[in-house]
């Protein structure tokens, strides 16, 4: 949620931002502005007669002390009373729609993100390794892993609808081993703590982390009970600081988290249908921090270059990549995208996002801390996936694919499947 004062004070200058988003994300601020005013106007009123009340409640008084009628005075306070109670009304329903149309205001974008409407003006910032070349066509995995017997679409399908799989045997081993070895890298080598939240959340923590309410059709929300599965580990573990005061001592905190992803992808028909590219249910290592303002920006840096150490270890080329204003999630002030290279899909898939959410989702979770100074202010919070395990399955079972169908196991991750060097249906 963006800051109703910057709003109030320099709202052409935060159109302008927005705008650079989008002419609907610049759009979407419009109506806070007359919201705001009436607000103000209303609240000037409410104070005015809250005054004159109190006037007159000291001259009723005075007029009692000394014996004298004050019947008049009482029957214009309790008019008074009446009016402000109505006038308080109109307040709260005011200041409630002006809260829920701010919900559905992005972020403004950092002035180091790039202009641009879509992907194609996103900005490579570097790359890691090359391409292997094969002597054979490699192999997309949905043919891989079928013919490895760790992948099984047909029966997920068959269970669950269209968008899940079923990991088997090996595979299945697999996704355990990439879990613990991203844990551990994360927790041993780089200093999170290891988190393991509850699966599903309360309405307001969606709301916190920015998912509700412009995104509630990707949701999974349970029938009976204002709760949802989450779509990332993000909501809950930035969460547990939700209307908290943290000690600068406290920060950064640093959080890392194994939990299952479960998205409607409502919008995505169509879209990426091959294989496990997009799917509804998905595992993933999230990396989450809450720091101070001013060590937000080199916070991100060293968020990007945690989730890079994965993808290293695996051996996997990969591309860095700052998203444009138009290209930017909804909560982002700054975004980078690391993309794994996927030589059987014979492409580049997203397998991790590290943002910086500046104010905007402490804002709404009320998450504070105390500066140096003992000032209240604002956190700041970031979030990477480090990484998601469906296209880094992807990618692993692509990228070190062998000539007669067996998939070599990168060093780093043998200890964590027994010491074996390949996968094969043998």
């Amino acid at each position: 949620m963006l800051d109703p004062k910057l709003l109030r004070e320099n709202f052409s200058a935060t159109r302008t931002a927005l705008a650079r988003r989008s002419a609907e994300a610049a759009a979407a601020v419009d109506p806070l502005q007359e919201l705001d005013a009436r607000r103000r106007a209303l609240q000037t009123q409410v104070d005015n007669l809250k005054n004159q009340r109190n006037v007159v409640s000291k001259e009723v008084g005075h007029l009692k002390s000394k014996g004298q009628d004050a019947t008049e005075k009482i029957a214009s306070m309790k008019a008074v009373g009446e009016q402000i109670a109505a006038l308080d009304q109109q307040l709260r329903e005011l200041e409630a729609e002006l809260e829920q149309k701010a919900l559905f205001v992005p972020n403004t974008p950092h002035s180091s993100v790039p202009d641009g409407a879509d992907a194609a003006a996103n900005r490579e910032v570097r790359r890691w390794g090359e391409a292997l070349k094969y002597d054979f066509k490699p192999k997309p995995h949905w043919e891989l892993g079928p013919q490895l017997k760790i992948l099984d679409f047909e029966r997920a399908a068959k269970i669950s609808g269209s968008g899940f799989v079923c990991h088997w045997g090996l595979g299945a081993r697999l996704q355990r081993a990439l879990i613990q070895f991203m844990l551990d890298l994360h927790s041993r080598k780089h200093g999170y703590t290891e988190v393991s939240p509850p699966f599903v959340v309360l309405e307001k923590a969606m709301v916190g982390t920015g998912q509700l309410p412009k995104f509630r059709e990707d949701m999974y929300a349970l029938k009976d009970d204002p709760q949802f599965l989450i779509p990332t580990a993000e909501v809950p573990l930035t969460n547990l600081f939700r209307e908290e005061i943290l000690k600068l001592a406290d920060l950064p905190v640093k959080m890392c988290g194994y939990t299952p992803c479960f998205r409607r992808e409502a919008g995505s028909a169509g879209k990426d249908t091959r294989g496990m590219i997009r799917v509804h249910q998905f595992d993933k290592v999230e990396l989450v921090k809450i720091v101070e303002q001013e060590k937000s920006y080199d916070e991100l840096e060293a968020l990007v270059r945690d989730a890079e150490a994965v993808l290293q270890a695996l051996e996997l080329h990969y591309r860095v990549v700052l998203l444009c204003a138009g290209d930017m999630g909804f909560c982002a002030a700054k975004c980078y995208d690391i993309e794994v290279w996927c030589p059987g899909v014979g492409g580049y898939l997203e397998v991790s996002s590290c943002s910086n959410f500046e104010t905007f989702q402490a804002r709404r979770m009320n998450l504070r801390y105390k500066d140096a100074e003992g000032k209240t202010r604002i956190c700041h919070t970031l979030n990477g996936s480090g990484t998601a395990l469906a296209r880094l399955t992807i990618a692993l079972l692509e990228t070190h694919q062998q000539a007669d169908g067996k998939v070599s196991i990168p060093a780093a991750l043998r200890p964590y499947l027994g010491g074996l060097e390949f996968l094969s249906n043998s």
